[in-house]
């Protein structure tokens, strides 16, 4: 199982939100290139980066800062947040993003997502954010009524091959990963599930493992110590 750990950026700092309000917003660092180069300095051989400001608003406010922190630690990142156009997405790649990730357009705008997955395949995947098994949208901000499991059998019918899944009510509250979720979504073939929110301790990271994910985000788990980034690692990788 792979580890990414995270960094979300908002107005240049890195910091993390409370079940995705933008009111519960805990800054970590003024500094995000140290932390990404914390991560490849624990073991980390990807990292996972999402532009709060670009997920509410749209567009690619923190732009230079991302590519700043991918030249920094070298490691395989996969970008999200207010990517919503073919020329975003070009953008991000062209300029040594490894993947970019697809969240509230691939909801909206079905021929959008087909586009991306046609003109560049592998390096596309896609942001579900679930609240009540509903995809959530806009920075988790507005709910929709598209059912989790058949929206990610849709992606996977176009051919993409990576997901990433959130489930809001676990993000940031350190009360463990939604392992029945995970569980049932591992038992679909033919598509990669990064599993997001919740993963507090290296029993989840375990648990995950044992599950059969791809990959597991850490995120407010790391900026509080609660996870040892290098074991974290070291138990992915047995």
């Amino acid at each position: 199982m792979l580890i990414f750990p995270a960094i979300d950026i908002y107005a240049g700092k890195a910091v993390r939100l409370y079940k995705g309000d933008y009111r519960e917003m805990t800054v970590y660092s003024e500094n995000p290139c140290e932390i990404a180069f914390d991560f490849k300095n624990s073991g980390a051989e990807q990292m996972h980066v999402v532009d709060l400001e670009g997920a509410r608003t749209g567009g690619t406010p923190n732009l230079g800062l991302i590519l700043e922190l991918k030249k920094t630690a070298g490691l395989f990142t996969e970008v999200g947040g207010g990517i919503r156009t073919v020329e975003t997405v070009g953008k991000y790649l062209e300029n040594g993003i490894d993947r970019v990730i697809l969240g509230t357009a691939a909801v909206e705008n079905p021929d959008f997502l087909e586009e991306c997955a046609s003109l560049y395949g592998d390096r596309i995947a896609v942001g579900i954010d679930l609240r009540d098994g509903k995809v959530a949208i806009k920075g988790w901000t507005e709910n929709t009524v598209v059912d989790g499991f058949d929206f990610l059998k849709r992606i996977r019918s176009l051919g993409i091959g990576t997901v990433i899944v959130t489930d809001i009510s676990r993000d940031g509250a350190m009360r463990g990963t939604n392992l029945e979720l995970y569980r049932r979504l591992s038992e679909i073939r033919g598509i990669n599930v990064i599993a997001s929110g919740g993963v507090s301790s290296i029993d989840d990271v375990k648990a995950l493992k044992e599950i059969g994910v791809y990959g597991a985000i850490i995120g407010k788990a790391y900026y509080t110590r609660a996870i040892d980034l290098s074991d974290a690692v070291r138990e992915a990788s047995l």
